[in-house]
């Protein structure tokens, strides 16, 4: 769940920095580049641990398909994010652990507790009071918004695919794989749009292409090691991560309804934590 919890984090600000890139540059080529980099960042690890033949994963065809369902994600994610304000943007994608949740169940056949679905379906209400009063309705941000929703259900499979994967190799090599994968999917969009990047934009999505390797290993670290249904109402936690960086980072003090939903969702992350290592006890001591 600690895992969970930073991947979470580290991806928000990797995402609020994307926003910002992609007012100068296009979003095809933010998004080839934030890969390009990860590829370049994480290879080395890969290579260091094993050699080439640490490239090598055991289910080649799995890694293939999630990064085409995860490239397919990232690009209605990131046309999309342009016009869709970050509150929103976090509210609209807590939809996906719901689709985990459905998909953990049928297709990898784990036992959803309640326990799980009560405090996923918290969480959610935690996420509707902080983001209620900022929602935009109707219009082009209504369209807009849609369209980021559309994003949620292939980000849900793309996770429930890297869940399987973690039985047959390591979160460095799902990793790793991805990057390559989106990297040559991407490649083609952004040198039909390509400009020449500034050298604070090489930087900034250097930096990019390292939080979203920390934050998709940490993730996956954390799917290697529990089931995914149990780590999804942790993803709620992103919402208190948001408020908190727009207060450090923007001087944006929290709405009351920010407050009340962030405490409501902690609540719920805790208990759900407490719970499972309860279980977790019990099932050692037998």
């Amino acid at each position: 769940m600690a895992w969970t919890a930073l991947g979470g984090l580290l991806l928000l600000v990797m995402n609020a920095l994307m926003k910002r890139s992609m007012q100068d540059m296009s979003s095809f080529q933010a998004q080839f580049l934030r890969y390009l980099f990860g590829l370049l960042l994480i290879l080395p690890l890969v290579l260091r641990d094993g050699g080439p033949e640490a490239l090598r994963p055991n289910r080649l065809p799995g890694q293939l398909w999630r990064g085409v369902v995860h490239a397919g994600a990232l690009t209605i994610f990131f046309i999309a994010l342009q016009h869709v304000p970050l509150a929103d943007m976090t509210a609209i994608l807590f939809t996906s652990p719901i689709f985990v949740l459905a998909g953990a169940a049928l297709l990898l056949r784990e036992r959803v507790t309640g326990a799980r679905w009560a405090a996923a379906a918290t969480g959610f209400a935690g996420m509707v009071i902080v983001v209620w009063p900022h929602l935009g309705g109707g219009g082009s941000a209504g369209w807009w918004s849609l369209v980021m929703l559309a994003a949620s259900p292939l980000f849900a499979a793309s996770q429930l695919i890297s869940k399987a994967l973690t039985r047959y190799d390591s979160p460095t090599v799902i990793v790793c794989w991805q990057n390559i994968t989106i990297t040559l999917i991407t490649l083609p969009m952004a040198w039909w749009v390509w400009q020449s990047p500034t050298p604070l934009q090489w930087a900034v999505m250097v930096l990019c292409g390292l939080l979203g390797n920390a934050a998709h290993w940490a993730w996956t670290r954390a799917f290697s090691m529990a089931d995914i249904s149990a780590m999804q109402p942790i993803r709620f936690l992103d919402l208190v991560w948001a408020s908190a960086l727009g207060m450090l980072l923007f001087g944006e003090t929290p709405t009351p309804s920010t407050l009340a939903g962030g405490l409501l969702i902690v609540a719920a992350t805790v208990w759900l934590a407490r719970r499972e290592a309860a279980e977790r006890a019990r099932r050692l001591e037998r």
